[in-house]
């Protein structure tokens, strides 16, 4: 389908574009591991099998969605270029996909989107143009900003192209574990979610999808319950790639007629989620990338001695951050000893308390005895 520079597709995907997504992809995206977890299956008392999309091209599967995207423009919206809006996934894979295709891309990104996704979108040779995700209407920005620059808008998830290409990511792992009972998928928007019902209604018919959103952030839940698009205010939540208000127009339908159901996980299960995948199969997740299997441990959904899929969607975040979460261990009662909370000799304020620390940024790493 032609579309004019100012102009986003609005007919309803299918199983066969997710195929011929496939086709497009090959070669360009990973065919991504399924890792298994004897602990994790202990734990949930379930055969769990991870869709690693954290180890995706831009670490993320968005990858997919926007390379199928890009790859189907016009020579004429190739030289206008591409215009997007993302906190960070979505960002990086439209400027890989650009580069790769060879025209001009802009991206933009809430002033508070995680450094290392700003930093890799400009790294791929983007421009970045940021805005206030609490006071400013990303959308209303990105259309102005095509419409003056004669660029294409690709939005990050209510896209035909967009969602058949995150449909890939299920696909494949559909057609190499048969026989799944559940497949868990995270929602920000609905395009993995939309494409992996896709993907599941072709191939694993009896297999029961379910989404899984930050608990502050449940406007999906809400609206799959009332049967109509519920916006709610931008969430605070540390699953920055699930900060959206409103499922998409293109994507509300096919949730509600083919998932199963949508529940949700609170930040701290997020944070134990992400501890378990660094300790137990030594990945590296984000705060989104580990809503499903979140959700599957603590959702509503029961899934014992079941067969059941997690998609890990991705693996973009700031190290800083990221240690601070590992670091952080709500459940063990804390004993401040220096200013700064630190317990035992702390360098940088040269107090002594019961053990010795090392300082790194925010972070005091206790070493017992040193």
């Amino acid at each position: 389908m032609t579309q004019t520079p100012f102009s986003v597709p609005t007919f309803a995907p299918t199983y066969a574009d997710v195929a011929d997504a496939a086709h497009r992809l090959h070669g360009m995206a990973h065919h991504t591991p399924v890792l298994r977890s004897t602990t994790a299956d202990e734990r949930l008392g379930a055969q769990l099998f991870f869709k690693c999309e954290n180890l995706q091209r831009t670490g993320a599967f968005k990858f997919r969605g926007a390379f199928n995207t890009l790859a189907q423009f016009t020579d004429e919206q190739r030289k206008g270029g591409v215009l997007a809006f993302s906190a960070g996934n979505h960002a990086q894979a439209i400027a890989m996909s650009a580069r790769l295709l060879d025209m001009p891309a802009v991206i933009v990104m809430p002033e508070d989107a995680p450094a290392a996704k700003m930093a890799a979108t400009r790294g791929y040779g983007a421009q970045v143009v940021t805005y206030n995700r609490y006071t400013e209407d990303r959308e209303a920005i990105s259309r102005r900003l095509a419409q003056e620059r004669g660029m294409t808008l690709v939005p990050p998830f209510d896209h035909p192209h967009v969602i058949a290409g995150q449909g890939t990511a299920a696909k494949e792992l559909l057609e190499e574990v048969p026989n799944l009972d559940y497949l868990f998928v995270c929602v920000g928007g609905g395009g993995l979610l939309a494409g992996s019902l896709l993907a599941a209604e072709a191939l694993a018919p009896h297999c029961r999808v379910v989404g899984v959103e930050p608990e502050a952030g449940n406007d999906g839940q809400q609206s799959f319950r009332a049967g109509h698009i519920v916006q709610i205010p931008t969430p605070h939540t540390i699953a920055d790639g699930a900060q959206t208000q409103a499922l998409g127009q293109i994507t509300f339908p096919i949730i509600q007629r083919l998932a199963d159901d949508m529940v949700t996980a609170t930040d701290e299960q997020l944070v134990q989620a992400l501890r378990f995948f660094a300790e137990r199969m030594k990945i590296v997740v984000e705060p989104t990338g580990a809503l499903a299997f979140a959700g599957a441990e603590h959702g509503s959904v029961d899934v014992h001695g079941a067969r059941v899929g997690i998609v890990i969607s991705g693996g973009n975040v700031d190290m800083a951050r990221y240690a601070r979460f590992l670091a952080d261990e709500p459940h063990r009662p804390a004993a401040p000893a220096t200013p700064c909370g630190a317990t035992g000799r702390c360098r940088c304020h040269g107090k002594t308390g019961s053990a010795a620390s090392l300082v790194l940024g925010r972070i005091h790493f206790q070493r017992p005895g040193g």
